[in-house]
């Protein structure tokens, strides 16, 4: 059966400017999906279908006990949610959650058969992936968190200097990293080679923001490095991520 494309309308209410941002970021990123989410407004032309409700508003409330919201499916973000909210999320807000709550309501019906598959769908297999975000630049990390999800890479953490890069990649074994070349502390291709050579080592490295000299790229040549736009290309990103061995996680 082919998939349909399906634009769904979000009603959101509250929430700082920063969460809206991320937000934005991610409703932006679902166009390429064949389930796609908007924010709604009254200019929308259609109704809303789900509602996003900040606990920390009185205004989320409101909505959540109003009896015109009986036909809208309510999402909660924060603590003590209303009886008639159908999931709640705790806060500090992982989008990718949100997202997947989202996916469970109205991703098309052909896509929730995974498992009859007997071989590992790569998508399973990417969420057991461990990522690393190194950006000085919060909204850069946003962005590529919310691009990892997308590729159901929800394991991520992020880092805001080399020097945090390298203590986080000595705890944990990461599969794959992205590194703003735009570091203060640090020179990005030092950082790599860190990351590249350490205790856990790094297979799969990207770098964002690197310059496009015909030495920058036979270095990231010689070391398996790929160079990225900034903000990466989606499609480039996606190539890249696609190109990433799917073995055994250990």
């Amino acid at each position: 059966m082919q998939s349909m494309v399906q634009r769904i309308y979000v009603k959101v209410v509250g929430f700082s400017d920063e969460e809206r941002h991320a937000l934005n970021t991610v409703f932006r990123l679902s166009e390429q999906c064949r389930t796609m989410y908007q924010l709604w407004t009254p200019q929308a032309g259609e109704p809303a279908r789900v509602a996003l409700l900040d606990g920390q508003s009185w205004e989320a409330r409101v909505e959540a006990e109003s009896p015109m919201q009986r036909d809208l499916r309510l999402l909660w973000v924060g603590s003590n949610a209303p009886a008639a909210v159908w999931r709640s999320f705790p806060r500090p807000i992982v989008w990718p959650e949100v997202v997947a709550g989202l996916d469970a309501l109205f991703a098309p019906q052909d896509a929730l058969d995974l498992d009859l598959d007997p071989d590992p769908e790569p998508e399973a297999i990417m969420s057991q992936k461990q990522a690393l975000i190194v950006s000085a630049d919060r909204g850069e990390r946003l962005y590529l968190r919310a691009r990892l999800s997308l590729a159901r890479l929800t394991q991520a953490d992020e880092a805001e200097s080399g020097s945090e890069a390298v203590a986080l990649a000595r705890g944990k074994q990461y599969d794959l990293a992205l590194v703003d070349a735009g570091l203060h502390d640090m020179d990005a291709w030092t950082l790599v080679s860190q990351l590249r050579r350490g205790r856990r080592p790094i297979p799969h490295l990207a770098l964002t923001k690197a310059a496009r000299s015909v030495s920058e790229r036979l270095r990231a040549w010689r070391g398996s490095t790929a160079l990225l736009e900034d903000p990466p290309d989606p499609e480039r990103l996606d190539a890249w991520l696609s190109r990433i061995e799917l073995g055994p996680v250990a």
